[in-house]
């Protein structure tokens, strides 16, 4: 594991953790509330570790599937934005709208297709960035 691993572990979890912290529990905490599907007492250390693994294995991921070239910055950064943005939007949205009780099945979705356009429109510059040659 070299420094642009660990940088890209950073890049993603640095800005997901207090992102979703702020959106989910405290910004649009009324709006989940309302959609009555999270538990009173959310296990935050459950979160968090889902993060470090999802930062792990992206950062592990990004310079074997994207050009880490100078050049690709903003190409690499965009085609990470899509690739996991839609793999997350496959892996947290749609299965959840499918499986959980809610008030409002549009209400979660919109929700947390935002939270996902913003958390992949924050995190893959930085991934990229932190995965880019030096030169």
């Amino acid at each position: 594991m070299n420094k642009a691993f660990w940088l890209g572990f950073a890049a993603y979890l640095l800005p997901t953790f207090p992102l979703g912290y702020v959106w989910h529990l405290r910004t649009f905490a009324s709006l989940y509330e309302r959609l009555e599907m999270y538990r009173q007492d959310v296990i935050i250390p459950f979160g968090l570790a889902a993060m470090v693994i999802q930062g792990l294995l992206f950062s592990w991921l990004y310079p074997k599937l994207f050009s880490t070239a100078r050049q690709d910055y903003l190409a690499s950064a965009l085609g990470f934005a899509l690739v996991f943005g839609l793999l997350a939007f496959s892996f947290a949205v749609l299965p959840v709208a499918a499986k959980y009780r809610m008030t409002s099945v549009r209400d979660f979705i919109v929700l947390e297709t935002a939270f996902t356009i913003l958390q992949f429109a924050i995190v893959a510059p930085l991934m990229s960035l932190a995965h880019r040659q030096a030169g």
